[in-house]
């Protein structure tokens, strides 16, 4: 039987709650059970559900964040006293609501897309938990879900510890093959900064799903993905974040790119037996943030073999002098590269410089230099969640005259 207050907020049916939500309650149901049930304070299913979505014992340990759902935002705290949220300015975004008799309390309310504040729950006048909302909300296009019919690439990983370029690291390197190419023959390539998230097709980017469904189209060449994680120090454990990142993504030079050439790709070709085809333009090369900067860099430096970037959020800032680009590219003869690059009105402002405006004066100077580009404004924040949706359309760019 479907739990009371299911059966309650959506009618005799049931249709709503069968198929629009995943098992368990949610922000969404949760917003409307209070809403809609006529004491919900006294339902005990909605009592244990919410239990459940947050954690008892994060609860009793006061140590619970906001559940977020699209644009709905839930607050919970186990508390005897009268509890409220209020933002970081102290402006009240409402009081909660009471379940039961165990001091939890709960508040659910809508926002905006693209709003991001800080919180803090008061109970008897006193903050008792605090944290930081952050609602980015994108819809992706079937090209980025799998389809019936469409043959899934294999997805290989390796760790690579005989660096030279970069020695005492180690990193993981994911390859992906498409199930439409032919042993023996060339592909085009593509490489990939902070490789393996974008490789996972249950991620965010789903960058290995994107393939499959464009290459299957024959809106992309058979490309090889060689997706690279930065390196971690040697006494580094797996899933620590990579000591070496910045060095090795944010710097200029030709240290990278040789170390692609010379280490990964060789690497990749030998373990898995694929060829690249040997023309600049077949392959490309991408990333976000540092990896953004780090990708244009590969092309900035060798265009005999790196011809594409794929850039999001790019990290053309003062970290390790990427502010220097956009007047380096007024200065230098144009090279033969194609870019991409994606940024947001919301990206970062601080001690560094600020995003969107360094992505703009790269938007300039290309422009400025009849550069083959192309960029997207979007209100996205720094991170990956604003390229993912965008990512067919801008690899359909980026190779539209490859066959």
């Amino acid at each position: 039987m479907r739990p009371l207050f299911l059966s309650l907020l959506f009618g005799c049916t049931g249709v709503i709650a069968q198929t629009a939500f995943p098992p368990g309650i949610s922000p969404v149901i949760l917003q409307k059970a209070l809403t809609t049930l006529p004491d919900a304070s006294l339902n005990r299913e909605l009592h244990e559900q919410v239990l459940r979505l947050f954690g008892k014992h994060n609860l009793l340990k006061g140590k619970v964040s906001a559940k977020i759902e699209g644009s709905t935002v839930a607050w919970a705290i186990l508390d005897m006293k009268p509890a409220q949220v209020v933002r970081g300015d102290g402006t009240l975004i409402g009081a909660m609501t009471p379940l039961g008799d165990d001091g939890l309390q709960v508040l659910v309310q809508s926002f905006p897309n693209f709003t991001e504040f800080n919180y803090s729950i008061m109970a008897d006048n006193m903050p008792r938990v605090a944290g930081m909302v952050h609602l980015e909300n994108y819809q992706y296009t079937p090209d980025s879900e799998p389809q019936p019919g469409v043959p899934a690439g294999k997805l290989e990983k390796f760790e690579w510890r005989q660096s030279r370029v970069y020695p005492d690291t180690v990193r993981d390197v994911t390859v992906y093959i498409p199930q439409q190419y032919q042993p023996g023959s060339e592909a085009c390539l593509m490489v990939w900064q902070d490789g393996s998230r974008h490789a996972d097709p249950r991620g965010s980017m789903r960058a290995s799903v994107v393939f499959d469904n464009l290459i299957h189209k024959k809106e992309l060449p058979v490309i090889i993905g060689v997706f690279i994680d930065p390196g971690r120090k040697i006494t580094q454990k797996s899933g620590d974040k990579a000591a070496n990142r910045s060095l090795e993504y944010d710097s200029l030079g030709d240290a990278y790119a040789r170390f692609l050439l010379e280490e990964i790709l060789p690497e990749v070709q030998k373990r898995h037996g694929v060829k690249f085809r040997p023309a600049p333009e077949m392959w490309g090369i991408a990333g976000g943030s540092s990896g953004g900067i780090c990708a244009f860099t590969a092309a900035w430096e060798r265009p005999d073999r790196f011809r594409k970037v794929l850039s999001w959020v790019g990290t053309f800032v003062d970290i390790r002098g990427g502010n220097a680009y956009p007047y380096l590219i007024r200065i230098t003869e144009r090279k033969p590269i194609r870019v991409y690059l994606l940024d947001g009105s919301n990206d970062l402002d601080n001690k560094f410089g600020n995003w969107p405006l360094a992505n703009h004066m790269m938007e300039a100077s290309l422009k400025f230099m009849n550069y083959d580009y192309r960029i997207d404004w979007t209100q996205c924040f720094h991170g990956s969640k604003g390229m993912a949706p965008a990512l067919p359309d801008a690899l359909r760019w980026l190779w539209r005259d490859v066959k």
